[in-house]
């Protein structure tokens, strides 16, 4: 189904194609008054959101705050890739944090994408899902590093993975950029705001409560967690913190091992169905293999949507367009005179290892963050994990809570220019082929 594209402004969201093209534009009201709850979550993210559906699909009283708008932050403006996995590859974790701990991870390791897939046909979500994702490599450095891989996750029983030669890169992205890559058949793309909204609902036909314009300001932690609002308060059972890179000041032992980064994405005006089905023939998603990466995909109005650069410290250049177009450009050539729409930003959390950040601050309060930069499919499945922990069975929990968090050089004072300098030098490495 095509998307509508509304001229009128969403009201609390940024200006993105994605708040233009919404289902969903209702405002859910803001909590007043004293409520009481199995669980409280913080947080309308795809975290957030989906540990609420899976505890309300469980029985429990559920009430989320959400500061803004149900999918504000990252969850309703990232690329909408389908990427299986984590930020980090199998060899790295195991490396890491031993094999039975890669192990366990790698059994996770596609379920983030199979909920999703779940949700979307269990509750009739339309966001224009598409299967399928393509891995572009520029040397072949990065095709051997696709290739271990693809063995690794061959070897933990995952299938979908397939490399593809140069000669064939052409069936599923037209640039002369790649020398070859691998495609996921577990992959796919999404119109992630309105996935997170679909959610939001289905979750609310179950009897979960969400307010919006809602922020936390305080939470008292002695005997049931209580969390307070400029207006309101919600006293529960269990406290699921969920913020993300939006959590602010809130709770600084968690913040402070995450900082936020802005990604930029654009939209084209709608291209010609001709033109854009000859870039994308097999309309799969794409992202390239570099440290700051690009990432792009089709949308149901034919839209080239072309994410990419980076912000450390969730800073945003002045002008978005003129950080990703150049390289839209040198991917396809052929959009150098097309209009750009749509432009915008928004932040993820990041951590030092690159893993998310999940634990407990007390026996009834639990928190996820993190993600990396593989939000999508990483928040349904920890969503997930924190409503099993909640109904008792935390052994898959536990085993996210038990990897280390490591606090980023420098503090807050130094931890930007210390990742920059970082990002440099991985950049660099990049554009010299090694």
């Amino acid at each position: 189904m095509a998307a509508h594209v509304s001229a009128v402004p969403n009201p609390g969201h940024i200006g993105s194609w994605y708040a233009a093209s919404a289902n969903d534009r209702h405002v859910r009201p803001a909590l007043e008054g004293s409520l009481t709850a199995d669980v409280c979550i913080i947080g309308a993210g795809f975290t957030g959101i989906s540990a609420a559906l899976e505890l309300s699909e469980r029985g429990y009283r559920v009430a989320v705050l959400e500061a803004e708008r149900v999918g504000f932050g990252a969850s309703g403006r990232n690329g909408g890739q389908i990427v299986n996995g984590y930020s980090r590859d199998l060899a790295t974790i195991e490396r890491r944090y031993g094999r039975d701990k890669a192990d366990a991870l790698a059994a996770m390791a596609g379920e983030g994408g199979d909920i999703i897939r779940a949700r979307i046909e269990k509750y009739g979500i339309d966001c224009d899902l598409r299967h399928g994702g393509f891995f572009a490599a520029f040397t072949q450095k990065q095709m051997q590093y696709f290739e271990g891989f693809k063995r690794d996750y061959e070897a933990h029983g995952h299938a979908g993975l397939e490399m593809v030669a140069r000669a064939d890169v052409g069936r599923y992205v037209r640039s002369d950029r790649y020398v070859g890559g691998m495609i996921d058949q577990r992959g796919g793309h999404i119109h992630p705001l309105n996935l997170v909204l679909g959610e939001a609902a289905a979750a609310e036909s179950l009897g979960a409560k969400i307010f919006e314009d809602s922020r936390a300001v305080r939470i008292d932690m002695a005997g049931k967690p209580t969390v307070h609002t400029d207006k309101g308060s919600v006293t529960a059972t269990y406290l699921l913190v969920c913020g993300n890179a939006y959590l602010g000041t809130l709770l600084p032992v968690v913040t402070d091992r995450m900082m936020p980064v802005s990604s930029q994405v654009m939209a084209t005006e709608p291209l010609d169905p001709a033109l854009i089905e000859s870039l994308l023939p097999a309309d799969y998603c794409v992202e390239d293999a570099n440290y700051v990466l690009d990432y792009y995909r089709r949308t149901s109005d034919n839209r080239l949507l072309y994410g990419g650069g980076i912000g450390y410290g969730g800073q945003d250049p002045a002008d978005l367009t003129a950080v990703i177009r150049p390289n839209m450009i040198r991917t396809f050539p052929e959009l150098a005179n097309v209009k750009i729409d749509f432009a915008w930003s928004g932040n993820f959390a990041l951590t030092l290892t690159r893993i998310p950040h999940v634990g407990r601050l007390s026996p009834h309060v639990y928190f996820s963050h993190g993600d990396s930069g593989h939000g999508v499919t990483t928040t349904h499945l920890l969503g997930k994990l924190l409503g099993e922990a909640v109904a008792g069975h935390a052994e898959r929990f536990d085993v996210w809570a038990s990897l280390p968090s490591l606090p980023f050089p420098g503090g807050k004072t130094f931890r930007v220019p210390l990742t920059v300098l970082g990002a440099w030098w991985y950049g660099l490495r990049d554009r010299l082929g090694l």
